[in-house]
């Protein structure tokens, strides 16, 4: 069996940020699960076929043929098994990321839980989306930042020439309000702020700011704010020898209890755990 696994040390990074990618030509019946991933995790199939297993968002389990030339997503905390077929096996390529701007790009590609299988409506970008995640698999010496170049690249070209595509809406005030919120929570995270806050700063009222959250991302404004701060505390505890103490401090909990059930809420263990074991 062919494989290239590798995986991305350096994972600094807040917008889009990879953790594993490869690629492989499965032997007939070889599988993967039942499984519970962390992050998403996207396969394109080159050549073969298979099956998915995987739990919708409810929870109801659902079974998908997959052949060459699809691919399929699997998302945070979603049950999945997939399995090479016996007579055609398949061969496929894969690369796992996640982000704070994934959700939003994964809602225009229309893919999710309850929609996993990518199909193309485009075979242009779905031919250089083959290829830039085979470029990973093949180049793991490359720098951070050339990889990190090809998972935008990958990105876009996913949300290009899936079928499912959703075209983005046209309310460009929806768009105003949340890169203005973007920019109060980058520039204020660290300090005592609130929800009323972030709304009072793009001068809307605070239910219309969780309308737009939830309409243009998927998640509310407080879980957006959590998950953002976690983020950058994942960055201080891999680029610094901080405190965990000092470390809560820097992303706007001065309480060091508070800080470290927020931390394991978002990543499933304490952040003292996690810097002995990053890859939990």
């Amino acid at each position: 069996m062919d494989y290239k696994y590798n995986v991305l040390e350096n994972q600094s990074f807040i917008d889009l940020c990879m953790y594993q990618y490869g690629y492989t030509q499965n032997k007939p019946l070889s599988s993967f699960g039942p499984h519970i991933r962390s992050h998403y995790l996207f396969h394109y199939v080159i050549s073969g076929c298979g099956t998915l297993r995987a739990h919708d968002a409810k929870g109801v389990d659902h079974t998908y043929h997959i052949r060459s030339g699809q691919g399929f997503l699997i998302v945070p905390g979603q049950v999945t098994t997939y399995m090479a077929d016996e007579q055609h096996p398949w061969e496929y390529t894969w690369v796992e990321f996640n982000g704070m701007h994934v959700k939003e790009a994964l809602m225009t590609s229309g893919l999710s839980a309850d929609n996993p299988v990518y199909r193309s409506s485009d075979k242009f970008y779905t031919a250089r989306m083959k290829d830039t995640m085979l470029y990973m698999a093949n180049h793991p010496d490359e720098t951070i930042f050339n990889l990190m170049s090809h998972l935008y690249m990958f990105l876009d070209c996913l949300t290009r020439s899936s079928a499912s595509r959703v075209v983005p809406s046209s309310n460009s005030m929806s768009r105003y309000y949340l890169e203005w919120a973007f920019t109060y929570i980058d520039q204020n995270f660290q300090n005592d702020i609130s929800i009323a806050d972030i709304a009072a700063s793009c001068k809307i009222h605070r239910n219309y700011l969780g309308r737009i959250f939830r309409e243009q991302l998927g998640t509310s404004p407080q879980e957006f704010l959590i998950t953002y701060r976690m983020n950058k505390a994942v960055q201080l505890l891999r680029t610094t020898k901080l405190s965990i103490k000092d470390i809560g401090n820097a992303v706007g909990y001065p309480n060091q209890l508070h800080f470290s059930r927020a931390f394991k809420n978002v990543y499933g263990t304490p952040p003292s755990q996690w810097r002995k074991n990053p890859r939990l």
